[in-house]
């Protein structure tokens, strides 16, 4: 994998080929990051990174300026992957989760300006995660919630759903709280 921008440019990361992970591809990244760019404000973000497998989005957005990056995986390989990483490019802004997306989502008393949920395809965890976000008081008003899922997953009814976009086979939701809400 290869960090796009940021302090980290061009920096690429090799992760274990037998981590139980599907990596979100270049093209798409970029495509969620250029979607992003005009949208957040890197410099003091906080965000959470659901799914996390390689932590790609995670070195992403911390190469950008993000001030934390909360990292959740079950799988204890990856979590082990990505903590080993974070340390040797010398991050202390982010926090380490092995459990379940959903528990973590639940118990969670933090607030975030971006949050990116990257579950397996064939979980069928779309509605439930995006909706159970969605209500939590996880997202900041003015923040963005994206979610990676294929192609036959339509979360268009989801509150604060904003839009889809796709690049290549993979397909990413935009939901967000209006700046204005309480």
């Amino acid at each position: 994998m290869r960090i796009i921008s940021g302090k980290w440019k061009g920096k690429r990361i090799e992760a274990p080929g037998n981590l139980p992970v599907r990596p979100t591809t270049d093209m798409a990244k970029e495509g969620l990051f250029n979607y992003l760019q005009t949208r957040l404000e890197w410099e003091g973000l906080e965000a959470l990174d659901l799914f996390a497998g390689t932590g790609n989005i995670s070195y992403e957005l911390l190469s950008r300026g993000a001030a934390l990056v909360v990292v959740v995986d079950k799988h204890p390989s990856c979590t082990k992957f990505i903590s080993n990483t974070l340390r040797q490019l010398g991050v202390t802004q982010s926090r380490v989760y092995t459990t379940d997306a959903r528990v973590a989502v639940e118990r969670s008393k933090d607030h975030f300006d971006f949050i990116f949920a990257d579950p397996p395809y064939d979980l069928a965890i779309h509605h439930e995660l995006s909706a159970l976000i969605m209500k939590s008081s996880l997202l900041r008003p003015g923040g963005i919630y994206a979610i990676e899922h294929p192609s036959e997953v339509n979360l268009t009814t989801i509150e604060g759903y904003v839009e889809t976009r796709h690049y290549g086979r993979v397909h990413f939701s935009f939901f967000s709280i209006p700046s204005d809400a309480q």
